[in-house]
């Protein structure tokens, strides 16, 4: 019989072999589903991960997608690797796309290039929303995961209230919606006939600049340290609560520059529907990355190909839109699954 067999110490190869294995597990039971469902496996494989790119305007809306989730995994590994886990960057992703939207209503009809405020507004506006969370962990001990997470339900309630109250366009046939943006409020785009924007610029500048400061930094020392061994942290002097504010604010700043970069982007104004998931999803990406910047990359196009194959199969096999979410947990489910040999080996012998 099979059986589980403990390494004397952690597997290096299956630390990176694993989300390989877990990719493959997915494929092969989405293969599975999409037989149970009646559709042509082929198909189905074909727009998940052939259409996304197979041309450059595929290419361009990967791109798109995999901008917020790459600056929302990048936060989150921050706050993961100091034991902060930040599951609310939803919500802060949300504030983002609120701040930003104010400072574009405000700036209309300024006739100059306005968006670097409105990127600004969106990232202070995430970090303002995750100090909430942080304040409450260190002056109450509050839970940081229910507290942020709560906090996305909040969020969502506040942008309904802008857009079916205050902030809704009197000119926009009564749908929930803000009026357009400025063209001087909208993030430039990278290509006049493409839809991605210098948005990825900044993403990747963040991924460079994560990987600085976590393996070149005394701070991004200390924030590691403070993750695996609090006790030999606090020995070295590194403050917990500096570790905390620090994991929190990053991750919100980062998450509310996705929102920016959304409502200032491809949306072009604030919606009931910029809330789309990304601050959730971010968090498979940055596990599927292994917490490094270079692997949140890779984690991040893989996971906009699911979201690009998903709206591809909704028109093209009439699948409904959930399958998305589905190859996401998926996914996540074979990760974890895939995890375990990285402490364990498999044997076969006598149990």
């Amino acid at each position: 019989m099979l059986r589980l067999e403990r390494r004397p110490q952690p597997s290096a190869l299956w630390r990176w072999a694993s989300p390989l294995l877990a990719l493959v597990l997915t494929v092969a039971l989405g293969v599975a589903l999409f037989v149970a469902l009646d559709k042509d496996p082929l198909a189905g494989l074909r727009v998940f991960f052939w259409e996304p790119i197979r041309s450059v305007r595929g290419w361009s809306e990967l791109l798109l997608k995999a901008t917020p989730l790459l600056l929302i995994a990048l936060g989150l590994a921050i706050g993961f690797r100091s034991n902060v886990w930040n599951i609310g960057a939803e919500g802060q992703f949300v504030i983002g796309a609120v701040c930003a939207t104010g400072v574009a209503l405000a700036l209309h009809g300024a006739g100059w290039p306005a968006w670097p405020l409105v990127l600004l507004a969106g990232a202070l506006g995430g970090l303002a929303w995750s100090a909430l969370t942080a304040l409450l962990r260190d002056r109450f001990h509050a839970n940081e995961i229910l507290v942020s997470l709560m906090l996305v339900y909040v969020a969502v309630q506040v942008l309904n209230y802008l857009v079916y109250g205050p902030w809704k366009d009197p000119l926009g046939f009564n749908f929930p919606q803000t009026q357009r943006f400025d063209a001087g409020a909208q993030v430039p785009r990278l290509a006049p006939h493409l839809r991605v924007n210098l948005g990825l610029i900044l993403a990747l500048l963040a991924a460079l600049a994560t990987w600085v400061f976590l393996f070149r930094t005394r701070a991004g020392f200390a924030q590691q340290v403070g993750g695996l061994a609090p006790l030999a942290a606090r020995y070295a002097g590194f403050s917990s609560r500096a570790a905390l504010w620090l994991a929190m604010g990053v991750t919100g700043a980062l998450a509310g520059l996705a929102g920016a970069l959304e409502v200032a982007g491809p949306v072009g104004q604030l919606t009931p529907h910029v809330p789309v998931g990304y601050g959730f999803a971010a968090i498979i990406v940055a596990f599927v990355g292994r917490l490094h910047p270079a692997g949140i990359v890779g984690a991040a196009l893989l996971m906009s190909m699911f979201y690009l194959g998903g709206e591809l199969a909704q028109s093209r096999l009439g699948l409904p839109k959930s399958i998305t979410g589905v190859f996401q947990g998926l996914l996540l489910f074979a990760l974890l699954a895939c995890d375990t040999l990285i402490q364990y080996r498999i044997r076969w012998g006598k149990g």
